[in-house]
């Protein structure tokens, strides 16, 4: 294809020549249409790589909204499967290069060039270690993971939709049975969770299969659900009572038989659980932290220069701490504070409908606020929704879910209310703040939201950058003239040391051998954040190594160029057309990020 462009070019240079000035005109439409041929070229080879990848993911296709005849199938979880998709993308990698010459791209075109190299590159790096992750954790696994899709994203408009339902939960039992099989295979090869991840493990799939149609009370969380959507279908009520019935057979005889195995299976792992918490421990450890701390962060820092970075933030936070504590009038040491702050019942909600309302009230300000700050806002609306029972116990303290492409799913903040003096009102504003707007949902809204840009930046994410812009994002609310209260503002600062810590706990785990006891002591010193919190977030960044440090190196990256942007653009800085160049390009690398950043400011100088 190259080939054939620049012989067309040649072409067009050479009537130039031989037709005389008269063509000029003529020559340099050509060439535009050239060049926007070769733009559309790439966005065809784009569409047809994520059609590709769409055909073997049926879950992909349903968060994306899309109902066709894979709508009651889950994706091939088996080792064979995993090889043939890193070695797609190596493939069209390797295409695009051969098919297109990046210096004859627009500059959309030569930006999702570059993405998809980076991504293609992340891959490959992450290829050789892909057997070290967890398939069970309390943070991932299809224990949770099958009840949450089944409830949360598969919709129910037709009967056709609820025989997919039924279909998905036949189909659940023997997707279930092989990643017990491979989840034996690592233990045996020494990759397992440590010993105290495994009661939780057990008890969510406890939780699964408990009820009926399981045991006697009331309906499990997922028969509950399929009955619910059955139900709301305007079709014949011996259509239903077939399609539950179906559906209970399918819990009966495929999932439960699934679950029992799995429990099995976790039982005999702990009992050879070893010592240890960090994957230092895996044969190959050292580089798969390296390779993991790369991919998060999308830099080259080591483990020593995250650890350090980390140290130096927290002493910076906690000067900016002291100093409200002072305001506030609290007399005794920020160690002092932080107990008072973590057992006063007033700092707490003691119902959900308290905290749920509280954070309502909260972002129907700040949305009013957001034209001031932003030039551009997304379309799909969100709601906030209490973490589902079944899960909730060993799920996050907060997360999001983007909406669907064609509207039929809003954005959806995910508050989990399982234990509330987990849940310091200190906090919420910030928490609202980074989950939902200007956060997580404004972010990733906007980006599902960008036009005709490939699917893989649309729905992809980069880890430092959706993250980065979260915590960003509750400073933010900071020049946005909220934090009035100074224990939200104290709050909001003690969201941004908790990420600080972050980077000294996650390297202190997985690089310098530190306990689990070991990390739950530095938070618990140097944050003001309840025990039950500490733990919990400890055992998240033991089974999510590396993760845990993308928060505060990319806020830190964001900030630092939002500051050169207004040293070098003095008066013609705005907040809306900088948050633009951070958002309308989606997620990028933060080399890539610093490079678009750079070239508005010269642009606009």
């Amino acid at each position: 294809m190259r080939y054939l462009l620049l012989t067309a070019a040649s072409a067009l240079a050479l009537t130039a020549v031989t037709a005389g000035p008269a063509s000029h005109a003529q020559t340099s439409q050509a060439a535009s249409q050239a060049e926007e041929d070769i733009n559309a070229q790439l966005s065809a080879f784009f569409q047809d790589y994520d059609d590709q990848e769409l055909a073997h993911s049926p879950l992909s296709k349903a968060y994306r909204g899309i109902r066709d005849d894979d709508y009651g199938k889950w994706d091939d979880p088996s080792e064979a499967a995993a090889i043939e998709q890193y070695e797609r993308g190596q493939a069209a990698l390797a295409k695009m290069k051969a098919e297109f010459d990046k210096d004859q791209l627009n500059e959309a075109g030569q930006l999702s060039y570059r993405l998809f190299e980076a991504r293609a590159e992340r891959s490959r790096n992450a290829f050789p270690f892909r057997r070290n992750s967890y398939i069970f954790d309390q943070m991932n696994g299809a224990q949770s993971q099958i009840p949450a899709f089944m409830i949360n994203i598969h919709r129910v408009a037709s009967k056709a939709d609820a025989g997919a339902y039924v279909s998905r939960l036949f189909g659940a039992g023997p997707m279930m049975e092989m990643l017990v099989a491979q989840s034996a295979e690592r233990a045996d090869d020494g990759i397992m969770v440590p010993d105290w991840v495994f009661p939780y493990v057990i008890s969510d799939a406890r939780n699964v299969i408990s009820g009926a149609p399981f045991t006697k009370g009331d309906d499990s969380p997922i028969f509950a659900d399929l009955k619910k959507k059955v139900n709301a279908l305007d079709i014949a009520e011996s259509e239903k009572a077939d399609l539950i019935a179906r559906g209970e057979e399918a819990l009966l005889d495929s999932l439960k038989p699934a679950y029992e195995k799995l429990i099995a299976e976790m039982e005999r792992q702990q009992a050879m659980a070893g010592d240890g918490d960090g994957i230092w421990r895996f044969a190959d450890g050292e580089a798969y932290y390296a390779e993991r701390l790369q991919n998060y962060t999308t830099t080259d820092l080591s483990a020593d220069e995250i650890h350090q970075i980390g140290l130096d933030n927290v002493a910076r936070i906690h000067g900016l701490m002291r100093k409200i504590m002072a305001d506030v009038g609290f007399e005794g040491s920020l160690q002092e504070f932080f107990v008072h702050l973590r057992t006063g019942d007033q700092y707490f909600h003691t119902s959900r409908e308290d905290y749920l309302a509280e954070a309502n009230s909260k972002l129907d300000v700040m949305e009013k606020k957001l034209p001031e700050f932003f030039d551009t806002l997304p379309n799909a609306p969100f709601v906030i929704k209490p973490v589902e029972a079944f899960r909730e116990k060993s799920a996050g303290k907060a997360f999001y879910q983007r909406p669907a492409p064609d509207g039929s799913r809003p954005g959806t903040y995910y508050v989990n209310l399982y234990d509330l003096k987990s849940m310091s009102k200190t906090e919420l504003e910030a928490l609202a703040y980074h989950e939902a707007l200007p956060g997580h949902h404004l972010q990733l809204a906007i980006q599902t939201e960008l036009g005709n840009l490939p699917a893989f930046r649309k729905f992809g994410g980069v880890t430092a950058y959706s993250e980065g812009w979260g915590l960003y994002s509750e400073e933010l609310g900071k020049d946005m003239g909220f934090y009035t209260d100074p224990y939200s503002d104290f709050g909001r600062l003690g969201m941004e040391l908790w990420r600080a810590c972050r980077l000294v706990v996650d390297t202190g785990i997985h690089d310098k051998r530190w306990s689990r006891e070991q990390a739950i002591q530095y938070l618990t010193d140097n944050t003001p954040n309840p025990d039950g919190d500490i733990r919990k977030a400890i055992e998240r960044y033991i089974v999510y190594p590396g993760q845990a440090t993308a928060y505060m190196i990319g806020k830190l990256k964001i900030l630092e160029l939002r500051t050169r942007a207004q040293e070098a653009l003095g008066d013609r800085f705005t907040m809306g057309a900088f948050h633009d160049v951070i958002l309308k390009s989606g997620p990028v690398p933060l080399d890539i990020m610093e490079e678009r950043v750079d070239a508005w400011i010269a642009a606009s100088s």
